[in-house]
């Protein structure tokens, strides 16, 4: 007779020890606000302290190299933006990391992007916009948060899309680039709602679409970029957790629980909503397929840009 022992649960008593959550960002982000709302509900479901470390820098590859090279217990953990573990791939010629290799547990948070343009900008809906950029090819300047950002390969996309070009204003990170644009500097900036609403709000910018698939709830007469006339301009910014290579299923999907319940949480989506954050969600697997499908979409954009690797 053949004896069958049971295997141990690895999650049955995860965690007991204070859990090290790298934002691959610094201090004051996107990702930093959105992490520190979920760790300090984690701490409350699981019971242990959620740490947080901000390691930025390399476009998030530094915070992202550090939890590869971690032990795959759940203890270091990967808070970070699309970047590190999609398109940096495309964007750097050597990563010491796989970005394929770091185990999805959970997205966060989804933020929309949003079209803002300088105050005086001659056009005044996403139609106009659209118009003018076509008929002054070369003449109009857009910002960045830097090379190889959402608000960069947004923008490309925009471009390859309506068959135009503009002239690329690189800056490091999203408050220079939106200093510049209220004061005239550059013309318009693809950027998260979160950042965009109260200038927007203040009569210092201007929004004149979304990039995503439905109008959004804060703007209701602001169309989306499909409706403008441009089909396939979404994108938006999400925010995801993920953890060392080979970390065991059974951790994985407790920490993919924990996170869907304090998603649900009314506080977690009151702190949200005042954000204009989406929640994310959903299992590893969905966030596996997202990081697949993004790496391929945005790998693409950056080739026909013909952006070259750092």
């Amino acid at each position: 007779m053949r004896l069958v022992f049971a295997q141990p649960d690895a999650a049955a008593d995860y965690p007991q020890r204070p859990v090290k959550l790298i934002v691959s960002t610094s201090a004051g982000g996107g990702v930093d606000a959105v992490t520190r709302i979920v760790a300090a509900a984690l701490q409350g479901r699981l019971g242990q302290p959620f740490v947080i470390e901000n390691r930025g820098g390399g476009g998030g590859n530094l915070g992202a190299e550090a939890v590869y090279s971690a032990p795959p217990d759940g203890y270091t953990l990967l808070a970070s933006q699309p970047s590190p573990i999609t398109s940096n791939v495309a964007l750097f010629k050597r990563l010491n990391f796989d970005p394929a290799a770091l185990e999805p547990v959970a997205v966060m948070s989804k933020i929309p992007n949003v079209l803002l343009v300088r105050q005086a900008f001659p056009a005044k809906t996403a139609q106009e916009f659209i118009t003018y950029t076509k008929t002054h090819p070369g003449q109009t300047t857009y910002a960045s948060q830097g090379p190889g950002t959402s608000s960069h390969l947004t923008a490309e996309l925009f471009l390859q899309l309506t068959g135009t070009k503009s002239l690329h204003v690189p800056y490091r990170g999203t408050g220079p680039a939106l200093n510049d644009l209220v004061a005239g500097n550059v013309d318009f900036f693809f950027t998260e709602l979160a950042t965009a609403y109260k200038l927007h709000e203040g009569g210092k910018c201007r929004i004149l679409a979304v990039t995503a698939k439905h109008r959004l709830e804060p703007l209701p007469d602001i169309p989306t970029m499909i409706e403008a006339g441009v089909p396939g301009l979404v994108s938006d910014t999400w925010n995801a957790i993920s953890a060392p290579p080979k970390t065991p299923a059974a951790i994985v999907e407790k920490l993919n629980r924990a996170v869907n319940d304090v998603l649900n949480e009314a506080e977690v989506r009151a702190r949200f909503k005042l954000l204009h954050l989406v929640s994310g969600g959903g299992s590893p697997q969905d966030m596996a397929l997202l990081k697949r499908q993004e790496t391929e979409r945005w790998s693409a954009v950056i080739r026909a840009a013909g952006i070259e690797p750092e």
